[in-house]
């Protein structure tokens, strides 16, 4: 069992590693003990949002479905012959996650199923399904049990999680919107998308940031890293879209570059050998 175990947990790994060189390089600066855990989690959330974006000429419904029942069949049975799956449900059994943020996270999913045009009420509930809950699955692994210091750190797990979403639909607003027809952002008119709804944006993901970087100073020392590079990730990138126009986001996709990937990284280490962080 343990080979197959091991064999599952490469399975993520390497799924981490071909659809997300950002997240694998985060996840490198996590202590050896964790990295095998947040591919887990990773390798499940990727493979829901691959039904949901991805296989246009199947029954996207039935395989998310199906999905979802092999999901807590796995959890139930603590096994499964689908590897990730399989070692999703160690994850989930060993750090005891509440299975409501599987459900949360099932949910989004399927709302990106039908749902085009969002409310503010449908915005809220998908950021918490899609992004929120990993958050929460991640800091359920960084704290190994710690019931006290979860609940004290999940605000600000929510915040961060909730940033990162938000950036992810301003640099994927023209995607979104002619390859899947969604748009994100409540009362927003793709065609007349203007700098005051943009700055509007921007200023509640400078608040969910706030939030974010205090809790990412109470994290132990063997995720604290990790999680920082991802919000100098994800803090570049919104600089780079709060400084172009709101045509500029409708018509390209932003990204930060490898090379700078790489000096945030490195920064980032240097500060927490240094104790900045």
């Amino acid at each position: 069992m343990d080979l197959f175990s091991k064999v599952c947990f490469d399975c993520s790994r390497l799924i981490t590693n071909n659809y997300s060189t950002s997240f694998s390089l985060g996840i490198k600066m996590f202590s050896t003990e964790l990295r095998a855990p947040i591919y887990a989690i990773y390798g499940f959330v990727r493979f829901a949002d691959e039904i949901v974006d991805t296989f246009h000429d199947k029954d996207k419904a039935k395989l998310l479905n199906d999905f979802k029942i092999d999901t807590f069949r796995a959890i139930n049975e603590k096994v499964s012959l689908n590897p990730v799956l399989h070692c999703f449900q160690e994850i989930v059994n060993n750090y005891n996650i509440d299975h409501s943020l599987i459900y949360g996270f099932l949910e989004s999913m399927e709302m990106d199923l039908n749902k085009t045009i969002y409310t503010k009420e449908d915005l809220d509930k998908y950021i918490y399904g899609s992004a929120e809950v990993i958050g929460l699955m991640c800091l359920k692994v960084f704290l190994k049990g710690d019931d006290h210091k979860y609940e004290n750190l999940s605000p600000s797990a929510r915040a961060l999680g909730s940033a990162f979403q938000k950036i992810n639909f301003l640099r994927d607003m023209k995607s979104d919107y002619f390859e899947r027809g969604r748009v994100y952002f409540p009362e927003i008119d793709f065609h007349n998308f203007s700098q005051q709804e943009k700055n509007d944006i921007e200023k509640d993901i400078d608040s969910d940031f706030q939030k974010g970087y205090e809790g990412i100073l109470k994290l132990p020392n063997t995720a604290k890293l990790g999680v920082y590079c991802a919000y100098e990730y994800y803090l570049n990138l919104f600089h780079k879209i709060k400084s172009l126009p709101p045509g500029t986001i409708l018509n390209s996709r932003i990204r930060v570059s490898d090379n700078r990937k790489l000096y945030l990284l490195t920064t980032s280490a240097f500060k927490n050998k240094l104790g900045m962080i």
